[in-house]
């Protein structure tokens, strides 16, 4: 068994004091300015110079901004976030440029994440008190696990999310050792009725944490709709509705985390489908149930887990014909609807519609791994780059392209 050096992030929720809290909103807001300044900057550089600005030119607008009497309150709080939130679009341009992701959108105060990322020179850590630059006291941090022994941050990024609770995520280097090896491979075909269903027959509940909570989010967002806005009572309404998707997103969270985990330890390698998610959304009737799914976010935990413990993901092109292909003779049914979930085939062998796709997907990953070919596609960040058949990019008016 291996062992390799990871960069692992630890998220504890933490209860600020009310001038930290206060410390921490005015470094939230000015991040959101100083990003949504240079983002300005740079889109109107463009338009009118045709030319691209880097982060140096960024620092030096930055430095400038500190020395306007409308602007000072910049120099007050600490300039690491501020100079990490250039990093942060300067890797954003990057990445559209280079057509892995969409042009960087402004930052809203209700909308947008309120954050902010300290690096180590803005930090103190010293057993297990956290300090942050302009603060006095260490952070009320609640530790649902303690951090790797002799582990030290490299960032710290804290952040309040919509229902009030504020979190710090801590990241490092830590050492993980290789899962013993396993002969056991499977093939996973996502779904809805079952979440997930196994090349062994196994199918796994889809638990649709969405629609356990959907009576009770209803029941709030009416109520937060008759609250005049502007008042206290509309903030706490709006308070109730946060705390319920929160609840909603977190249970959500743990089950795929209990559930990659688990696919991770018992098999060597993961055979799994390339869906293109972002074109599935389209379809308005089965949105709702396709987001609480949340293959996507399962896809990731798949991914980066086998990484750290010496496993394989392969995925399979999403046009293979999985549930559509007999897995005992090959044969292709192409007259089956979506509704069909038995089968048939003409060699006499009765398919359960899902494990059968289940198998399909399996064999036809360990054909790429054996010989190699073209069935196992790189995985695009960007909806642009995931190409969708009888479809074509969507023109982009008013955006600089290279």
């Amino acid at each position: 068994m291996g062992e390799r050096l990871v960069k692992r992030a630890y998220k504890c929720r933490f209860y600020p004091t009310e001038q930290q809290q206060r410390e921490l909103v005015r470094t939230f807001g000015c991040v959101r300015l100083v990003y949504n300044k240079v983002l300005e900057a740079r889109t109107t550089a463009w338009y009118i110079e045709r030319r691209r600005v880097n982060y140096n030119e960024t620092s030096a607008m930055l430095t400038a901004w500190k020395k306007i009497d409308e602007l000072k309150f910049l120099g007050e709080v600490s300039s690491v976030p501020l100079r990490q939130t250039l990093r942060h679009l300067q890797r954003a341009f990057a990445n559209f440029f280079d057509k892995r992701a969409r042009y960087p959108r402004f930052k809203s105060p209700k909308r947008s994440r309120s954050s902010a990322e300290y690096t180590r020179s803005a930090f103190t850590f010293r057993d297990g008190e956290l300090t942050l630059a302009k603060m006095a006291e260490p952070l009320n941090i609640v530790w649902s696990r303690p951090l790797p022994e002799g582990a030290q941050p490299s960032t710290v990024t804290v952040s309040c999310d919509s229902a009030g609770r504020w979190f710090v995520s801590m990241l490092t280097e830590t050492a993980v050792t290789d899962h013993p090896h396993t002969d056991s491979v499977v093939g996973v075909d996502a779904g809805i009725t079952s979440l997930l269903t196994l090349s062994t027959g196994e199918k796994i509940t889809n638990p649709r944490q969405l629609r356990r909570e959907q009576a009770r989010l209803v029941k709030a967002q009416r109520a937060l709709a008759r609250k005049t806005k502007g008042s206290v009572n509309r903030d706490k309404a709006r308070r109730k509705v946060a705390r319920l998707h929160a609840r909603i997103t977190d249970r959500r969270t743990d089950y795929l985390h209990k559930l990659s985990t688990r696919l991770v330890r018992e098999n060597q390698t993961i055979v799994i489908e390339d869906l293109y998610v972002a074109g599935m959304l389209r379809n308005h009737c089965l949105a709702r149930a396709i987001s609480d799914a949340s293959w996507s976010q399962l896809r990731s935990m798949l991914e980066y887990k086998a990484a750290w413990y010496g496993r394989e993901v392969i995925a399979v092109d999403r046009w293979f014909p999985s549930s559509k292909t007999c897995s005992a003779c090959g044969s292709v049914n192409d007259a089956m609807g979506l509704e069909v979930r038995e089968w048939v085939c003409r060699c006499g062998v009765t398919h359960d519609r899902d494990v059968n796709a289940a198998r399909n997907i399996l064999a036809a990953g360990l054909a790429v791994a054996a010989c190699g070919g073209g069935v196992r596609p790189p995985r695009q960040s960007s909806v642009w780059q995931s190409p969708v058949k009888q479809e074509t990019r969507p023109v982009k008016v008013g955006i600089p392209h290279q």
